[in-house]
């Protein structure tokens, strides 16, 4: 049996952004052009007029303030609010490869790896380009990488869970250096027509290098060990796939094909779940919270951060003991904890222990803990 270690993290940021500001004079304008377009109806009781937003609904509601996106236009335009992606031929690499590339060589110039060393690649992320071939297979090939290569979709959780796939083979000893990569094209899966929701979410992609400790060529993370755990729930879906359900009239039902939940159920029920997760994974490795000095966790919403950083900890966290990073970047789905660890881990010092906690959809969470080396 090995140890696996993590050695490396990279983070691919978009050049473009859009303010809460932005966002909301784009949304205003679609939603006067609908109520005026539907006046009669909505004066005959048969449409519901839509609301307005603010950047105080959006800060109360997420402490988001911005987020990076890979198209501002097509999602600013209010005859529109959906990004504009350029149609890729099958001879070239899709969208979600391209950003995994700059994510994976930052990751691999951290841990002092070579692409071709890499023999397990894993695409974990909440929505994919594509049914098949896998994305994953076309980042090994476009890295240079050998071994084998497959996507994972446990949505917000598909980084931890890739996580623990890459620790345990690494463990076994069926493969010696993995990438665990995570490129999350949200916007393409968001409808930023609802106002509930239409300020959630960004882009981004991450990746993670996980190899033999005895190979590591500098300080590290130790990965001690995982825990994930499902429990079905419709509260958070995304109905996008070969089986599109369609409206009365035949027509494909766009709304149903992109991101929806329930957001008071959802809080209700994961923030428990999830600290009692890392709860019982501190139990089983004889750790207290005195033990922990850092969690990073999923950045989906900053109260419910607080509230399971509060059960974990059993006091209002310190400064830096969970940093948030959504006000910058938004929920970036599985990326947010990863994006947490690699802009907010290397003040720590040998011995140091942390969970990577991630959870959403599924319901799903997966813990990672880690000790820095």
């Amino acid at each position: 049996m090995y140890q696996p270690a993590i050695t490396g993290t990279g983070v691919f940021t978009p050049e473009l952004a859009i303010t809460n500001a932005e966002l909301v004079e784009a949304f205003n304008a679609y939603v006067d052009m609908f109520n005026a377009e539907n006046a009669q109806a909505i004066e005959a009781g048969e449409v519901t007029a839509l609301e307005r937003s603010s950047t105080d609904f959006i800060f109360k509601a997420s402490g988001i303030e911005q987020r990076y996106v890979l198209d501002k236009e097509g999602v600013l335009d209010p005859t529109r609010m959906y990004p504009k992606f350029r149609q890729r031929s099958d001879d070239e690499p899709g969208i979600m490869t391209e950003i995994a590339m700059d994510a994976c060589k930052k990751a691999l110039d951290q841990a002092g790896v070579d692409a071709s060393e890499i023999d397990l690649v894993i695409c974990a992320a909440s929505n994919m380009e594509r049914a098949y071939p896998a994305i994953g297979v076309e980042i090994q090939k476009e890295i240079g990488a050998g071994g084998f290569a497959f996507d994972m979709n446990v949505a917000c959780s598909s980084a931890t869970f890739g996580i623990q796939a890459a620790a345990d083979m690494i463990r076994s000893g069926s493969v010696k250096k993995a990438l665990v990569v995570n490129p999350e094209i949200t916007s393409g899966h968001l409808e930023w027509r609802d106002r509930d929701c239409h300020f959630i979410f960004g882009d981004v992609c991450t990746a993670t290098v996980l190899e033999r400790e005895e190979d590591a060529k500098g300080p590290h993370w130790k990965v001690i060990s995982t825990r994930c755990a499902t429990e079905f729930s419709n509260n958070i879906r995304n109905n996008n796939g070969f089986l599109r359900r369609n409206r009365p009239d035949g027509v494909a039902d766009r709304r149903d094909m992109q991101f929806m939940q329930n957001g008071r159920k959802v809080f209700k029920e994961v923030v428990p779940m999830v600290s009692k997760h890392i709860a019982q994974h501190m139990t089983d490795e004889g750790l207290d919270a005195g033990d922990l000095k850092r969690l990073w966790l999923h950045q989906a919403n900053k109260s419910m951060n607080d509230f399971i950083g509060r059960k974990v900890l059993g006091r209002e966290p310190e400064p830096g003991e969970q940093p948030n990073i959504l006000q910058d970047y938004a929920n970036t789905s599985s990326a947010g904890s990863i994006i947490a660890f690699s802009k907010h881990s290397e003040d720590m010092q040998p011995g140091d222990k942390g969970f990577i906690c991630s959870f959403g959809a599924g319901y799903s969470v997966g813990s990672v803990l880690v000790e820095r080396v």
